[in-house]
């Protein structure tokens, strides 16, 4: 199979790349997706493909950054946790509903590629997340689309 290149949301507040660029071999699962939509596209992450790490709910939301998946989907356990706010009575370790990935930070742009920036580039307008509606938290991105943000990445390296 060929490498997949996706887009995961998180909001800051709640868990941000620094957060995952903090934990152990800055890795951690990615858990709380229950939308079926996104489940289902996280069921389709394989091992190696890489993720554009986007945060959203926050005053600039944007691209961050770019992270690696490293475990391909398994049961999210925090479905069968009351304690949890991801908790679904529905969902058993028998029985799971709700799935995960591993994730590891690759690289953290040193500037967010904005939204509002996202939205100016010809090329990416075909993109899933800059079409109305697009509220998924897990998306499927293009290879061109991945590399055209890697370069706007970069750009902002040569600028800094």
């Amino acid at each position: 199979m060929s490498k997949k290149y996706w887009l995961m949301k998180s909001e800051p507040t709640v868990f941000s790349f620094d957060n995952l660029m903090a934990k152990p071999d800055a890795t951690d699962h990615w858990e709380g997706v229950r939308n079926y939509q996104a489940h289902n596209y996280m069921r389709e992450m394989q091992k190696d493909d890489l993720v554009l790490f986007y945060h959203s709910n926050c005053e600039i939301p944007g691209i961050v950054g770019i992270a690696k998946v490293i475990r391909e989907a398994y049961p999210d356990h925090t479905s069968w946790d009351a304690s949890s706010r991801y908790y679904d009575p529905k969902s058993s370790l028998q029985n799971p509903r709700w799935f995960m990935v591993d994730v590891q930070s690759k690289k953290k742009f040193r500037h967010i590629i904005s939204l509002k920036e996202l939205r100016k580039v010809p090329e990416l307008q075909e993109m899933n997340l800059l079409r109305k509606g697009q509220r998924l938290s897990v998306m499927p991105v293009m290879q061109k689309d991945f590399e055209k943000i890697v370069k706007l990445a970069e750009a902002t390296y040569s600028r800094s």
